[in-house]
């Protein structure tokens, strides 16, 4: 299809640098075609504020704004808890399982629209296009995508700037404050500026550079203590009280942000090949991820739990190069989802500048016995037993043992 015959463009549009210039961009480089703009609330809050107005100043001829919070959470972010998925040992994958679910929204208003293609923002540097364009192949496999950043002769966020300026575009940012952001409900990332350095320690205690909660230093001298309570590996209540998903997020977000909890500065291996260097906020998500991993020690059986964190790695890596829609990661939770059978309790968490301290832990199938872990006098363990088992689980060592000292006769 050539750019003649592209008459409809539905843009995946956050209203931010990148979208902003996009439309005008298309209509002038796309034979003016209509432009209509998708913005999906996965829970950044106060970025959706004035975006009609703006998009459609700017050459779109309607917008949506499409609530996805409730499926975010309850059909991405919780499968990825109960996964315990982490990306690298720190990324809680705050971008890489929004972008599915915003992706998929985009292709059914796409067909409902008779769009010729679909256009998103994502550089040509970044996993995001990735993550926009294997869920649209996985939806409508024969879609027209267009990604202007590796098209135009845009070349930076200067040249951005530059570009919405002559346009007569309103930014939210200047060039100096001008860090790449991204925010949802689960988490806000930081990149770019001092940030591209790893020799910079981040600016945590700069006003406006935090915005889901402070550091560690400026959080109160007084511990707060919050109960979260599991059915089935799911978060459904906090300190006793049934809470529905959504605001079981958000609470937590506003009590680990307070007490600064969730703060992660890490260099990651992109799926593109490069390294990057980012700085993510998720109190929420971290509270959740502790109390439920902590809940697993005494409700999973030895062999499961450690099979389950070979699990959790390869689940992570799938997430985060975009292949939520892919018979291993619906196989992988399928798998997860039986673990979590019994992964039912409540999870005490202190939580104190930065940390998050256990206080106390309990379900209706925990295996964990203090009869027979005890150190004190107890008739269900007989430690004799010990010998006979210690002689036969060491035996390989003791013959590999022998046959050395053979050898070296």
């Amino acid at each position: 299809m050539n750019k003649k015959e592209i008459k409809k463009v539905v843009l995946a549009y956050s209203g931010g640098l990148d979208t902003s210039i996009i439309i005008p961009w298309l209509k002038e480089n796309y034979n003016n075609c209509e432009v209509i703009a998708v913005s999906a609330d996965v829970g950044q809050g106060t970025e959706l504020d004035g975006l009609e107005e703006k998009a459609i100043k700017t050459g779109a001829s309607k917008l949506y704004i499409e609530d996805l919070k409730k499926e975010f959470v309850d059909d991405y972010i919780f499968p990825t808890l109960k996964a315990n998925a982490v990306y690298e040992g720190d990324y809680l994958l705050g971008t890489s399982f929004a972008r599915p679910v915003i992706a998929k929204r985009i292709v059914e208003i796409a067909r409902a629209e008779g769009a010729d293609a679909i256009c998103h923002g994502c550089t040509g540097k970044g996993n995001d296009q990735v993550r926009f364009e294997v869920t649209i192949k996985a939806f409508a496999p024969d879609m027209k995508i267009i990604a202007p950043w590796r098209e135009w002769d845009i070349k930076s966020r200067d040249e951005e700037i530059d570009y919405a300026e002559a346009h007569n575009i309103p930014l939210k940012i200047n060039r100096e404050t001008n860090y790449s952001k991204d925010k949802n409900l689960w988490h806000l990332s930081h990149e770019g500026l001092d940030l591209e350095d790893p020799a910079n320690e981040p600016q945590y205690n700069k006003p406006g550079f935090l915005e889901m909660g402070v550091s560690p230093e400026m959080a109160p001298d007084k511990p707060t203590y919050v109960k979260i309570s599991f059915e089935k590996g799911v978060p459904v209540a906090l300190d006793g009280v049934k809470t529905d998903s959504v605001a079981i997020v958000e609470k937590l977000n506003e009590l680990g942000g307070a007490n600064g909890i969730g703060l992660a500065d890490l260099v990651e291996n992109r799926l593109v090949g490069m390294k990057s260097r980012g700085v993510y906020e998720t109190p929420g998500g971290t509270i959740l991820y502790k109390a439920h991993k902590v809940l697993e020690t005494i409700t999973l059986d030895r062999d499961t739990q450690h099979y389950k964190e070979l699990v959790a790695s390869k689940f992570a890596e799938l997430v985060y190069n975009g292949l939520w829609f892919t018979p291993l990661r619906e196989a992988l939770s399928a798998f997860v989802d039986k673990t979590q059978e019994t992964v039912t309790g409540d999870v005490t968490l202190k939580l104190y500048k930065g940390n998050l301290i256990n206080a106390g832990v309990t379900s209706p199938y925990s295996l964990y016995d203090e009869e027979i872990a005890t150190f004190d006098e107890d008739e269900v363990y007989d430690q004799k037993d010990a010998e006979g088992f210690i002689n036969l689980f060491g035996l390989p060592v003791a013959v590999l043992a022998k046959n050395k000292i053979k050898n070296a006769d």
